[in-house]
């Protein structure tokens, strides 16, 4: 049966209905019950770090909560997420397992409930013993470059996945004082964008003989990066001939190394084949940092140590979210709210708001995650939804985000909301004369605008307040805004891979409830296949006057007029 079928499903329609016209169900109401809030919270503790989950501030009652979960269990929930674990192949359309969290089991962890476990985390290890070997042998300076100098800039090109995680994770651990201390001297940057703007911006006060090029593909054909690393080739043999080293395989085989499948296409391009690293087709690029996409480059800025750190927080939520009971259950219980605010109470938007500027990358990486996972028009049988799967997802740092967006979130459209905040400050600052500290300050806002969302403010408080009657309806905040708020220990490396796991769940959670597959991405394609049209369009107009022809005459008019400007 499909969800929209099943009892539950209608029972949440009418109980969403309900949340939109009782007064009895606002959340200034909500919240004043003690005993409904003290039941609307989940909790995480592994060593002296713990995550609190306080999700009172959804429009939601214990029985909203308990029908959610009745859904899950009719549309089978638990054991899509065990064939998951086990690596059946549940994308579909693909023919491919879904395995991601393989990739940070330890060693020596018992993975039997996977016919073929033994052998994926043997293969698993070989790959990360090697990058282990590899980048401490860069760190140390037994790997040099071409003119013997050491390796200390690293230039990470690959696109989607295989730049927004990383650099998510390089971005949360800059201020981290252990990951800093290990990334003394060394540069870490990210080159996706094919502009060439992007190219020069990365690499202009870079010095190419103690530059190495990671390229990252899984199938070495990607047109953007393949042209980034082209570029980036020819820096660096033009960089070197300066110095004079003119034999480019020496220099490429000493600067560039590849993360990708493709070896025969890798060992083409120059690069040695013991400098490739490889990873699966059950591990999908957007879920792909905790393979070589993300270990190779951040173990060179950071140390294969701090990253074994990481992996190990993505695996301690992995075993949360495939054994804690589901009413326990983190990434279940933001799944099953994400289901609820858009499915059923109709918002079309999700706001990820991390207060710790060191997530300023996070809301990008979590977008591509979701939105290229669950933006499906057809369920994963193939046949079109009755309701629309997927939201649109963005976010900022708070404090920041308060002075940009935040207006339309408390006066303007209903965003749902997760605050994500740390009891302890990656880089603490505490000035005498000051009420609080830097952090408390920071983190003051943090408890403040989850009340300020769900609360509002009425017409009569603003009258008390004695703001003249000309003004009053502007200062009225209708509240009612619904968020959650994520309260965990400290930021390390370690809770970095707790989050990276939780959202990646989450997502895989909302799939598995409406019924679609999250794993696949066809909806990237027909765009590049249109520019590749256009390349030739291109290539044959510069090279040889080609008239433009097959395209539409909006696009022909554009085109005509781009190609004439320089002329």
């Amino acid at each position: 049966m499909k969800v929209h079928e099943l009892p539950q499903f209608t029972a949440l329609q009418s109980a969403a209905d309900s949340f939109k016209s009782d007064e009895k169900l606002h959340l200034r109401q909500l919240c004043s019950d003690s005993s409904r809030c003290a039941g609307l919270v989940a909790s995480h503790e592994s060593g002296d770090a713990k995550i609190i989950l306080d999700y009172s501030r959804q429009q939601v009652t214990g029985e909203t909560m308990e029908t959610l979960f009745d859904l899950a269990d009719k549309v089978g929930f638990t054991a899509k997420r065990d064939k998951m674990r086990a690596g059946a192949k549940i994308n579909s359309t693909e023919g491919r397992s879904v395995l991601h969290h393989a990739l940070r089991m330890p060693k020596g962890y018992d993975y039997s409930c996977n016919p073929e476990g033994k052998a994926i985390l043997a293969e698993v290890h070989e790959v990360r013993d090697k990058i282990e070997e590899f980048t401490n042998k860069v760190r140390s300076g037994e790997f040099l470059g071409a003119t013997g100098k050491q390796l200390k800039n690293f230039v990470c090109i690959g696109i989607g996945g295989s730049q927004l995680g990383p650099e998510f994770v390089n971005e949360a651990l800059k201020a981290d004082a252990k990951a800093a201390k290990a990334a003394e001297g060394r540069n870490l940057r990210f080159l996706a964008n094919v502009d060439p703007v992007d190219f020069e911006l990365c690499t202009r006060d870079l010095d190419p003989e103690e530059t190495l090029i990671v390229v990252i593909s899984k199938t070495f054909t990607t047109a953007e990066t393949m042209l980034n690393a082209r570029t980036a080739k020819k820096w660096i043999i033009d960089g070197l001939a300066a110095k004079g080293v003119t034999d480019a395989g020496t220099i490429t085989s000493k600067h560039v190394i590849a993360v990708s499948t493709a070896i025969d296409k890798c060992v083409d391009f120059g690069i040695d084949e013991a400098n490739i690293f490889g990873f699966w087709n059950w591990v999908g690029g957007r879920f792909s940092v905790c393979s070589a996409v993300g270990v190779v480059p951040l173990s060179l800025q950071y140390s294969y140590d701090v990253m074994s750190s990481f992996l190990d927080g993505a695996h301690n939520i992995d075993e949360h979210f495939f054994n804690a009971p589901l009413r326990e259950n983190i990434p279940v219980i933001l799944g099953l709210l994400g289901v609820w605010n858009s499915t059923f109470l109709g918002y079309e938007t999700r706001a990820l708001l991390p207060y710790s500027q060191a997530l300023k990358r996070l809301p990008a990486h979590i977008q591509q995650v979701d939105m290229e996972s669950n933006g499906k028009r057809v369920d994963i049988e193939g046949n079109p939804l009755p309701f629309q799967a997927g939201e649109i997802n963005f976010g900022e740092p708070g404090t920041n985000g308060q002075h940009s967006f935040y207006q339309l979130m408390h006066q303007g459209r209903v965003v749902p909301a997760d605050f994500i905040g740390f009891m302890e400050s990656q880089a603490p600052v505490s000035l005498d004369g000051e009420p609080v500290s830097n952090h408390d300050e920071l983190m003051s806002n943090f408890f403040a605008q989850p009340d300020a969302l769900a609360l509002g403010k009425t017409l009569n408080e603003v009258a008390q307040e004695g703001v003249p009657e000309e003004l009053r309806s502007h200062k009225v905040f209708l509240g009612n805004r619904p968020s959650s708020s994520m309260l965990m220990t400290r930021l390390d490396a370690f809770a970095i891979g707790q989050l990276l796991a939780i959202y990646e769940h989450r997502t895989a959670v909302q799939g598995f409830i409406w019924g679609v597959n999250s794993f696949d991405q066809w909806g990237v394609e027909l765009g590049k296949v249109l520019a590749k049209q256009v390349r030739a369009q291109l290539s044959s107009s510069r090279k040889s006057g080609a008239h433009v022809q097959g395209f539409n005459s909006s696009t022909s008019a554009l085109l005509e007029a781009y190609l004439a400007h320089g002329k």
